[in-house]
């Protein structure tokens, strides 16, 4: 009785419409909609929040670091050279919204430029954290050079690498408290991947019988300051800058004079002039990578990369 009189109330006639079976097409066109709004409110995001990086070894540092908690934009396309970057103004617009842009000045102008203009409060300078060493010049001399006074290329000393990793994880951090411990234990992981990177170049290069290292340009400054090694570059840094035929007789002789074994190119630079100073001199070629970008459809990272140097360094140094 009492459920006959609840029924009259609820106006039975209506509820019976509302329950009428729909085709099937239609339930079908209903559900679709419904299954991907649902979706898209209970699947967690995982794009983060924005950073840029100008170049690899720093989006390296961003992904290692920021993992699912961050989308990370690295302006240098894979298989570009990053001295030669030109922004686009996408790429500005994106440096201005970012969370945080990791750069080096002096590295890339183009980039220089935009962190001034675009992303002042939002930028890490590594230079902040890493003291940068002047930049090399004649077969090696620490002496600052005109127009580039200090080397960009920190990222090669694995030591320098875990600073930058340190501050990159405070920077995120301060952004997004609410993923800091996961910054944190990413940060200190990809700090014991450094440190037994360390410990392998340390051991790996104590027993060699030579200590000196021509270079296709000047980027293994920090590499060669941390492990007690000598470059010589033939270019300096810029890896574009062609170097006067002065400059190769000098390199030439100093081959001959030190028994320098192999010459080292790279592999986004032609090895044009590395093979000629081989050719006179009776010397090899080999690659050692600065890391300044991989090259399009690579399987490598950082860590990899800089073990391959560690190889071809032991090789042409007579290291047992």
């Amino acid at each position: 009785m009492a459920a006959d009189a609840l029924s009259a109330g609820r106006r039975p006639l209506r509820r019976r419409r509302c329950r009428a079976p729909a085709p099937a097409a239609a339930l079908a066109a209903l559900a679709l909609p419904l299954a991907l709004a649902l979706a898209a409110c209970s699947a967690p995001s995982t794009a983060g929040i924005s950073t840029v990086a100008g170049l690899y070894p720093l989006t390296y540092v961003l992904e290692r670091v920021g993992g699912r908690d961050v989308s990370v934009t690295n302006l240098t396309k894979p298989g570009a050279e990053p001295h030669d970057l030109e922004l686009t103004p996408r790429q500005v617009a994106g440096i201005e919204t970012a969370a945080l842009v990791v750069y080096l000045p002096g590295l890339q102008p183009a980039v220089d430029d935009a962190v001034r203009s675009e992303a002042r409060d939002h930028a890490l300078n590594v230079a902040d954290v890493v003291p940068l060493l002047p930049a090399p010049t004649a077969l090696g001399a620490s002496e600052p050079a005109e127009g580039s006074p200090t080397d960009p290329h920190v990222w090669l000393d694995p030591r320098r690498m875990a600073s930058i990793t340190d501050a990159v994880a405070a920077r995120l951090s301060t952004i997004d408290p609410a993923h800091a411990s996961g910054y944190r234990e990413r940060a200190t992981a990809f700090r014991t991947d450094l440190a037994a990177l360390d410990a392998q170049y340390r051991q790996g290069l104590s027993t060699c019988r030579r200590h000196d290292i021509v270079t296709s340009h000047a980027a293994f400054g920090y590499l060669a300051d941390r492990y007690g090694l000598h470059q010589v570059a033939v270019s300096g840094l810029d890896p574009e800058q062609e170097p006067s035929p002065r400059r190769i007789a000098d390199v030439i002789s100093y081959v001959r004079q030190h028994d320098v074994t192999t010459i080292y190119f790279e592999t986004l630079v032609s090895p044009k002039v590395a093979q000629t100073i081989a050719d006179e001199t009776g010397a090899r070629t080999a690659v050692l990578d600065p890391i300044e970008g991989l090259p399009e459809g690579r399987a490598a990272n950082y860590l990899t990369v800089m073990r391959d140097n560690l190889a071809a360094l032991r090789s042409g140094l007579g290291c047992r």
